[in-house]
């Protein structure tokens, strides 16, 4: 009975563990949304001023309106490494999730994009 028991908690918590990381995910993929919105915002901006006034953390601030569209570029470049540490964790989780359920590894789980220069390699092969 402890054995089951024990079993049953250890593919739960790993099952949490999971779940929290697509939260993140989603959480943080929400705050890339904003920025780029923000983003667009600021480059469609008619207003002549130099100056915009921006929110932190409950506080309005004035800044430089470049300074703050390289601020926001930086956030955005922070946020996609995050995304992307993350993503990597959740393979590994999900396939010891399914380690400790008996299931067989995801198949094509651990696919990766090809960069510019795979692709025009395969490009070049296909067209002749």
């Amino acid at each position: 009975m402890d054995t089951v028991l024990n079993y049953l908690q250890e593919v739960e918590k790993k099952a949490e563990d999971v779940l929290v990381d697509r939260r993140q995910i989603v959480d943080l993929d929400m705050r890339r949304n904003q920025n780029r919105e923000a983003l667009r915002a600021l480059s469609k901006d008619t207003d002549k001023s130099e100056t915009v006034t921006v929110c932190f953390g409950g506080m309005f601030i004035e800044l430089p309106k470049n300074k703050t569209m390289e601020m926001i570029h930086q956030d955005q470049e922070q946020l996609d490494l995050e995304i992307n540490a993350v993503r990597a964790q959740l393979k590994e989780k999900v396939n010891r999730l399914y380690e400790a359920q008996g299931k067989p590894e995801l198949k094509g789980f651990n696919l990766t994009a090809l960069d510019p220069a795979e692709m025009k390699a395969i490009n070049k092969v296909l067209n002749g």
